[in-house]
C-alpha cells in the first residue's frame, strides 16, 4: 500500500509569509513617511542615515543570533519572540519626540526583525515536502514584497486621517494580532538536537560558506537602497509628494512579491523534469543577475514612469535572485543549521548595508542618487561568481 503524498502546509506557510509581511510593513513605514519626518525633525539625509544604520546595526548582529535561537529553540517559539519583540518597537516610534528616540525605538526594531527570515527560510524547509521546498521557500519569504506593496498607500492613508504616528500605532496592533494566531494555530516543531551543535567557527571555517558570506555582502545593499532611500529620492530628485510616492513606490515591490513564488515554482518544475537542485537554483540566479543593470536607467531616467518601470524590473530580478540564493542554502548545508547559517548571510549583508547607508546619505546630499544606482547594477553578477564559486568547492569536496 502506498503511503499518501504529504499535503502542502497551507495554513503555516502562509503565517510565515504573513510575517515577513509584517516585517517589511514596519520597517517600510519610516521611509515612506521620511520627507514628513525629516522635515518635522529638521534634519539632514546624513542624519537620517544614521536612523536608518541604527536599524541595520541591530538587525544585522540579530540575524545571525537569531538565526542560532531559531535553530535551537524551533520555528514556533523563536518567531513568536520575534515578533513580539518588534512589534513593541513598532508601537514605539509612535511616541518618539525627537531624532534620539526615533534611532533608539528603529535599534529595538531591527533586533526584533533579525531572526524574521532565518525563521522563514528554516520554517518552508522544515514544514513543507521537499519536492516543493523552493515553492515553499518563495511564499514564505514573499511575504516581504506584500508588505512592502501595501505599506506606502497604507502608510499615506494612516497618516492622513490619524498622522504618522497614528500609521506606527497601526503596525504594532496587527503584529500582537499575527502574534496571537501564530501561538494558537501553528504546530510545534522540533529544535535542532538530532545533530551536534556546531559552532560559529567551525562554520565561519568552511569555505565554501565564506564564498556564499561574500555574495551576500555584495548584493545586499542593493535592496537596502530600494528599501529605505527610493520614497526620499523620488521626493528630491522627481519632486514627487508624499501621496504620490504612495501611489507609485508600491508597484516595484508588487513585482518583487510576483517573482518570488513563482520563480520558485518554477525552480521545482526543472527540478522534477531533471535538473540537479543547485544546478537549477545556479542557473536562476545567473537569468536574474542578468537583468539587474537595467538600475542604470532607473536613476537616469527623468520620467517617473520609466524610473518605477526601470526600478520593477531590478526587483522583479532581486525577487528570482533572493528565492533561489536562500533555497540554495538549504541544499548546501544540513538543515538543522538552516537558520543559523541564513541569519549568518543576513549578517554579511547588513554589514554591507550598514556601510553603504552611511555612504549613501552624504553621496546624496553632495551630488545625487545616480552613482548608487550606477553601482547597483553591477553587483549582482559579480554575486553570482562568488555563488559559484561556493558550487564549485562543494562539487569538489563531495567527487
Amino acid at each position: 500500500m502506498t503511503r499518501p503524498a504529504a499535503r502542502f502546509p497551507w495554513f503555516t506557510i502562509g503565517m510565515l509569509f504573513v510575517a515577513t509581511a509584517l516585517s517589511f510593513l514596519d520597517r517600510q513605514v519610516l521611509s515612506t513617511l521620511a520627507p514628513r519626518i525629516i522635515a518635522e525633525f529638521g534634519i539632514t539625509n546624513a542624519t537620517y542615515s544614521r536612523v536608518v544604520f541604527a536599524f541595520q546595526l541591530s538587525y544585522t548582529v540579530m540575524s545571525a543570533l537569531g538565526g542560532l535561537m531559531i535553530d535551537r529553540l524551533g520555528v514556533k517559539r523563536g518567531l513568536a519572540i520575534s515578533v513580539a519583540v518588534w512589534s513593541a518597537a513598532s508601537t514605539a516610534h509612535a511616541f518618539a519626540r525627537n531624532v534620539v528616540w526615533l534611532g533608539l525605538a528603529r535599534f529595538v526594531l531591527g533586533f526584533g526583525e533579525g531572526a524574521c527570515f532565518p525563521a522563514a527560510t528554516r520554517g518552508a524547509v522544515e514544514y513543507a515536502p521537499s519536492r516543493y521546498r523552493s515553492f515553499a521557500t518563495g511564499i514564505a519569504i514573499g511575504g516581504s514584497a506584500l508588505g512592502a506593496v501595501i505599506a506606502p498607500p497604507l502608510t499615506v492613508l494612516l497618516a492622513v486621517r490619524y498622522g504618522w504616528r497614528g500609521a506606527f500605532l497601526f503596525t504594532g496592533f496587527i503584529g500582537l494580532l499575527w502574534l496571537t494566531l501564530w501561538v494558537a494555530g501553528v504546530q510545534r516543531d522540533q529544535p535542532a538536537k538530532t545533530v551536534r551543535q556546531i559552532s560559529y567557527r567551525e562554520l565561519l571555517g568552511n569555505k565554501s560558506l565564506l564564498w556564499i558570506l561574500a555574495a551576500r555582502f555584495v548584493f545586499d545593499p542593493v535592496f537596502y537602497f530600494y528599501m529605505f532611500w527610493i520614497p526620499q529620492f523620488l521626493s528630491k530628485e522627481r519632486g514627487l509628494s508624499l501621496e504620490a510616492i504612495g501611489n507609485l513606490f508600491w508597484i516595484p515591490f508588487l513585482t518583487l512579491g510576483i517573482s518570488q513564488i513563482f520563480s520558485g515554482s518554477l525552480t521545482d518544475k526543472m527540478i522534477a523534469r531533471g535538473r540537479s537542485a543547485v544546478s537549477a537554483k545556479s542557473l536562476m540566479l545567473l537569468l536574474s543577475a542578468a537583468i539587474t543593470p537595467v538600475s542604470w536607467v532607473a536613476g537616469l531616467a527623468s520620467d517617473k514612469g520609466w524610473a518605477i518601470a526601470c526600478m520593477s524590473l531590478l526587483l522583479f530580478a532581486h525577487g528570482v535572485w533572493i528565492t533561489n540564493y536562500l533555497s540554495l542554502v538549504a541544499d548546501l548545508f544540513p538543515v538543522q543549521q538552516t537558520a543559523t547559517v541564513v541569519g549568518l548571510t543576513g549578517m554579511a549583508g547588513g554589514i554591507a548595508g550598514m556601510i553603504s547607508t552611511l555612504v549613501i546619505g552624504p553621496v546624496a546630499d553632495r551630488f545625487s542618487f545616480a552613482p548608487v544606482f550606477l553601482v547597483s547594477g553591477i553587483v549582482y553578477p559579480l554575486a553570482w561568481l562568488l555563488v559559484r564559486q561556493s558550487i564549485q568547492l562543494r562539487e569538489n569536496r563531495d567527487n
